[in-house]
């Protein structure tokens, strides 16, 4: 049963993840640095110490009461996270909700399982898996070849894409992705996907605050909302840097006042969008709980993810125009993809 309910959180956590970013195809009028950054407040600011404070009571002194290189460790996984999410939204603008999210999503996967494995074989620690322990007993072994499927699934992907490309007019490219733009998109994309794998990370650096928390008496299943809180700054320091340096360089601080636009909509629109992305690890957190934080967690995330987004994709009808072929290339991509996952997560309940 707890296998079960883990799944399904994982699937809400998923599904709120690979939707967030609907609601900013509805703002009108701004620039993409303005509501992603009025969307960002929402996400690493404001709503993950309400979700703390609802969930888990003793959250401040729990974070007061952690140790300097707990707090500083996980504030640094979420800087570097803080670049990759910051290069996802510039993935999905240039490549569009399906392919920018299974190439984004599928180099997230791979690197959110290896990262921290890479990490302790360099420092070692008690209980925690090395990338020698992955090469060296069977289970690490079905994990690789996981990745590496994985790998060549983003590869069938980015081929899709470059049929796409070729396939379709400028016009018709910007009818299914109003900034389609391959080559840009890719090498953000692949940024992105190893820079937010440190989120994983950051949840296993800010651990001993989640186990405080049970420790002081607070539901488990709300554990990782006391880490979120702190990983989050880190995200929202590198966020709000750059989009500060886009509005001046872009001139576009007058978005957040200008009349012209349905300001009142686009901010309510922007704030649900940062919610609605929050809600993917709120729903992790929960999952985590169920099923631990290995590369299972991590990868059945990003599954759902890749299934929700590519759905949508489908419905903004992107790959409209394009070849029965290339339709087939990207669809065996994403299957491709889902695979490796599956192949992880065995390889990981081998370990158990």
């Amino acid at each position: 049963m707890q296998v079960i309910l883990g799944i399904i959180y994982h699937f809400i956590g998923g599904f709120a993840s690979g939707s967030f970013y609907m609601p900013y195809k509805k703002v009108k009028g701004w620039h993409w640095e303005n509501y992603w950054i009025i969307g960002g407040l929402f996400s690493w600011l404001i709503v993950p110490p309400l979700a703390a404070w609802l969930t888990v009571p003793g959250f401040v002194s729990v974070i007061k009461a952690a140790s300097a290189s707990t707090i500083q460790y996980t504030i640094l996984f979420g800087l570097l996270w803080g670049f990759g999410g910051l290069t996802y939204g510039l993935g999905v603008r240039w490549l569009g909700m399906s392919l920018g999210n299974s190439v984004v999503l599928g180099f997230c996967s791979a690197f959110g399982a290896l990262v921290p494995s890479i990490y302790y074989n360099i420092y070692p620690s008690p209980g925690k898996t090395s990338f020698h322990d992955l090469l060296t007993t069977s289970w690490g072994r079905v994990v690789l070849i996981g990745v590496v499927i994985c790998l060549l699934g983003i590869f069938v992907c980015g081929r899709a894409g470059v049929m796409k490309e070729k396939e379709l007019s400028q016009e018709e490219k910007k009818k299914s992705v109003a900034e389609f733009n391959l080559v840009k998109g890719l090498i953000v994309a692949i940024f992105s996907g190893i820079m937010s794998a440190c989120f994983n990370f950051g949840i296993e650096a800010g651990k001993p605050m989640a186990e405080a928390a049970v420790a002081e008496g607070m539901n488990p299943l709300f554990q990782n909302n006391v880490t979120y809180v702190v990983l989050l700054w880190g995200g929202l320091t590198t966020n709000f840097v750059w989009c500060m340096i886009l509005n001046m360089r872009n001139r576009t601080f007058g978005d957040y006042v200008d009349r012209k636009t349905p300001l009142t909509k686009n901010y309510l629109l922007s704030a649900l969008a940062g919610t609605t992305w929050f809600l993917q690890f709120f729903f992790y957190g929960m999952g985590e709980s169920k099923l631990g934080n290995g590369a299972s967690s991590w990868i059945l995330h990003m599954a759902f993810i890749i299934l929700v987004a590519n759905a949508w994709g489908v419905s903004l009808k992107e790959w409209k125009g394009v070849s029965g072929r290339t339709r087939w290339t990207i669809t065996a991509g994403i299957i491709i993809i889902l695979l490796s996952v599956i192949i992880v997560g065995i390889g990981n309940s081998m370990k158990l």
